[in-house]
Parts: structure tokens; sequence; C-alpha cells
């Protein structure tokens, strides 16, 4: 199969699971325990959405120029990406925090029946998360191309 071959995926790829690792055992160090959760959940430093995309693009223009068309369309893509998860989705898990905090408030006040399931609050990321995801994929895509 030709996509076990493909090193562009795989440079994308790994760089997601470099970043979902690493937000491991960067939780570890703040909060002094393993999260395993933390591997599969979106949000959190770095932003592993941020380190694909940006490998993705940075390993398509190593290998296809960074002139191409094709480098045009990876970096468009990263960069939307990237926008919507430090706007949208970081908004939405605004608003999700906000609505769990007026549902605890609403089940204080009437004291009645089991407690609704939380929304999920880890959605988005900061600027910095985001910054810090891209250099991290980018570094990455940089590194495995000496391999490759």
């Amino acid at each position: 199969m030709e996509l076990f071959s493909n090193s562009v995926f795989w440079t994308a790829l790994l760089a997601n699971l470099l970043a979902q690792t690493l937000k491991l055992f960067i939780y570890y160090l703040l909060e002094g325990r393993f999260q395993w959760e933390r591997f599969l959940e979106t949000g959190g430093m770095p932003s592993s959405h941020s380190a694909t995309v940006s490998a993705l693009a940075v390993a398509v223009g190593i290998r296809e120029g960074f002139d191409s068309p094709l480098f045009a369309v990876a970096a468009v893509f990263a960069l939307i990406v990237m926008y919507d998860a430090t706007g949208i989705r970081r908004a939405a898990g605004m608003h999700a925090k906000l609505l769990n905090e007026l549902m605890e408030d609403l089940q204080d006040l009437l004291n009645k029946g089991p407690r609704p399931e939380p929304l999920k609050v880890l959605l988005g990321h900061t600027y910095l998360e985001v910054a810090v995801g891209a250099l991290l994929g980018a570094a990455f895509a940089w590194g495995l191309s000496y391999l490759w």
C-alpha cells in the first residue's frame, strides 16, 4: 500500500502523536499526576492540530518545493485550522464553560434530579498553544526530512 510509504503523511501523523504525548508530560509537570485522558483530548499545550497541519505543510514544501501549488494548498489549510482553533473552537469552549456554570446554579436552585453530564470545555486553544504547536510541527518536519 502506497500510504505506508508516504513520508508526508507519516510526518504529519507522528507530529500529532508527539504533541499529544507532550501534553501528558506537560500536565504531569503542572499537576503532579498523569492524566491519560489528555492523550485523546483536544485543547491544551501544545496544539496537536497546529503541530499536525504545520508539519504537513512543511513536509509538502520540502518535498514539492515551497513555491509549488501543493504547498500553497497545505499552507492555507494549516492557517485555516489554526485560525479556527483560536477562534470558533475556543469560543465554543468558553460557551460550554458558561453553560456548565449555569447548569450548576440551576441545579443548586432547584435541588432536583441528577446532575447532567458537563459539556467539554477544552475545545480550542490560546494563541500561545497554537504557536507552540505550529513551531513543534514545523521543527519536527524539518528534522524528519533528514531521515527520509
